[in-house]
C-alpha cells in the first residue's frame, strides 16, 4: 500500500518531535531509557512533555493522573467522529482506540471517506506510534548530549499542531470554530496565564458541547 505524502510528512514530523521529547526527558535528569518507555506505553503526545517534568519533580500520582485526564479529555470528543467502525477485528479496534492521537485524528478525519479502509487507518496509527517511539529513543540516547541547548526545540510540538490545524481548515473551513478556539485561548491567557492550556481547552470543549446541543435543538424544532 502506497503511503500518501501527507501521512509520511507527519510521520517524519513526529519522529523529529520524539527527539525533542528524548531531550526533554534527559534534560530533566531522568534516565535515557525512560523516553522510549513513556512514548511507547503512554503515547499521549503533549502530555508526555508535561509528564517528564512532573516525574522529575516527583509530583503525587493523583496530580499526575488529574493533569493527564484534563489534557487528554479532548480525545473523548475525537471518539465521537473517529471512523472506528471501519476498523476490522476486536484487537485492531482496541489498538486504534489506544493509538488515537491528535495527529491520527487529523489525518484520518480529513482523508476522503473512500480511502478510509481498516488497513489505511491502522497503518497511519502504527506509523505514528513507531515514529514517535523511535524519535524519543534517538533523543534519549544522543539528543541530551548535543541538542539540549538548541533554541526552539520546545516549539516543535506547537509548530506541528499549527500545520495540522491549517491542513484541517483547508479541508473543512469552519470560521466559527476557529473564532471560538482563538477566543478561548485569549480569555484563558488573560485570566489564567499560568494554566492557560488547561483553561483554554476546558472552556473550548464546553463551548463546543453547548454549540452541539443548540444545533441539535434547532434541528429538532426546524
Amino acid at each position: 500500500m502506497k503511503v500518501p505524502s501527507r501521512i509520511a510528512v507527519v510521520w517524519l514530523g513526529l519522529f523529529v518531535l520524539g527527539i525533542g521529547l528524548g531531550v526533554v526527558v534527559t534534560g530533566n535528569g531522568l534516565p535515557w531509557w525512560l523516553a522510549p518507555v513513556i512514548s511507547t506505553v503512554v503515547f499521549a503526545g503533549s502530555v508526555e512533555f508535561l509528564l517528564a517534568g512532573m516525574l522529575a519533580a516527583t509530583m503525587p500520582l493523583a496530580a499526575i493522573a488529574a493533569t493527564t485526564f484534563l489534557v487528554n479529555a479532548r480525545h473523548l470528543f475525537y471518539g465521537l467522529t473517529f471512523p472506528l467502525g471501519k476498523v476490522k477485528g476486536p484487537f485492531a479496534k482496541a489498538y486504534s482506540v489506544y493509538a488515537l492521537t491528535d495527529e491520527a485524528y487529523a489525518l484520518v478525519a480529513t482523508a476522503p471517506s473512500a480511502t478510509l479502509t481498516s488497513r489505511r487507518i491502522l497503518t497511519t496509527q502504527v506509523g505514528l506510534h513507531l515514529a514517535w517511539a523511535a524519535g524519543s529513543l534517538v533523543g534519549g540516547l544522543a539528543g541530551g548530549a548535543f541538542l539540549r541547548d538548541v533554541p526552539g526545540i520546545d516549539f516543535v510540538l506547537t509548530a506541528l499542531f499549527v500545520v495540522l490545524s491549517m491542513d484541517a481548515y483547508r479541508e473543512y473551513p469552519d470560521r466559527t470554530t476557529v473564532a471560538l478556539a482563538l477566543g478561548a485561548a485569549a480569555i484563558a491567557l488573560a485570566i489564567a496565564p499560568g494554566a492557560m492550556l488547561l483553561v483554554a481547552m476546558g472552556s473550548f470543549a464546553g463551548v463546543l458541547v453547548v454549540r452541539h446541543l443548540l444545533a441539535r435543538r434547532e434541528a429538532a424544532h426546524g
